[in-house]
């Protein structure tokens, strides 16, 4: 395998619709993912960018994303195609312009990992929060992922990927995913950046952003995280949203040395915000 072939994620996306700087770190374990035609589990606190890096993905490589959003209620066989038998029963009664009743095959929808199977081009598939669902969940995915193939039992026909979807799968640790389905995965935890890498980040953001400020907007930002009280750090979208804000209302540089003005946007619980209040000090 030549080095470019195994590059092809660089880690840097800046486009009107994707704005994402991958760590050294995390660009790799993305193109060894891809090399090794494994998906990549992802980890890390809520904030840090799991989502967002298929985005970043698919837009780097030029490829499609398809999401399938996991809920405690998924089941494996929803990403894989459904079978409408109320609509088959409504047509059988009163009869349909658009569908052959006798043709289950009309019936049939594909869901994100059917629609990533189907395409003729490699596709992104992100399966995001997969620790929302149940347990046994990623066990019933193994087949899906190990051969690339699933079989629709009322046609009795097998789907089997025309090309092998780049795969990444998110979690936020609520619960146990089962060792089996972790020996299929690369593993990558994202850690919380640095300030200096924050700074990059914010840059990318707002690239007119001037120095002293977001010294400062990273200086309270840090400051509040470093409160082992809070229920809830705040997180780098958090941040984002929050420097947004403060260019908006035209905040200065002497007010911002003095406080943190519209906390709520960078803290969500009603205890942090007094925690806050309480522990974060400024100059009188």
């Amino acid at each position: 395998m030549s080095n470019d072939g195994f590059n092809q994620f660089r880690g840097d996306v800046n486009t009107e619709r994707i704005k994402y700087i991958a760590d050294p770190q995390l660009r790799n374990i993305v193109n060894v993912s891809i090399a090794l035609a494994r998906p990549l589990l992802v980890k890390g606190e809520p904030g840090t960018g799991k989502t967002l890096l298929s985005h970043a993905i698919a837009e780097s490589l030029g490829k499609k994303l398809i999401v399938w959003n996991i809920k405690s209620t998924t089941e494996a066989i929803d990403g894989a195609y459904m079978y409408d038998t109320v609509q088959r029963l409504n047509d059988s009664r009163f009869g349909s312009e658009d569908r052959n009743v006798d043709n289950v095959k009309d019936y049939i929808t594909l869901g994100p990992l059917g629609e990533a199977f189907d395409s003729d081009e490699q596709v992104v598939l992100l399966l995001d929060e997969i620790d929302k669902a149940d347990i046994e969940f990623p066990n019933d995915l193994l087949q899906e992922l190990d051969v690339m193939e699933f079989y629709i039992k009322e046609t009795k026909e097998f789907v089997k990927a025309k090309t092998r979807p780049i795969v990444i799968i998110t979690s936020n640790n609520e619960k146990e995913l089962p060792d089996a389905f972790l020996r299929r995965c690369v593993f990558h935890w994202i850690e919380f950046p640095s300030k200096e890498f924050m700074a990059d980040i914010c840059n990318l953001h707002y690239p007119n952003l001037k120095q002293n400020l977001l010294e400062q907007c990273l200086k309270h930002f840090y400051a509040l995280r470093a409160i082992t009280k809070l229920r809830k750090m705040p997180s780098t979208s958090e941040l984002l949203d929050w420097i947004g804000v403060l260019l908006k209302s035209g905040i200065s540089l002497d007010e911002l040395k003095r406080s943190i003005p519209f906390l709520g946007v960078l803290l969500k619980k009603e205890k942090d915000l007094e925690v806050a209040l309480e522990k974060v000090k400024f100059p009188t």
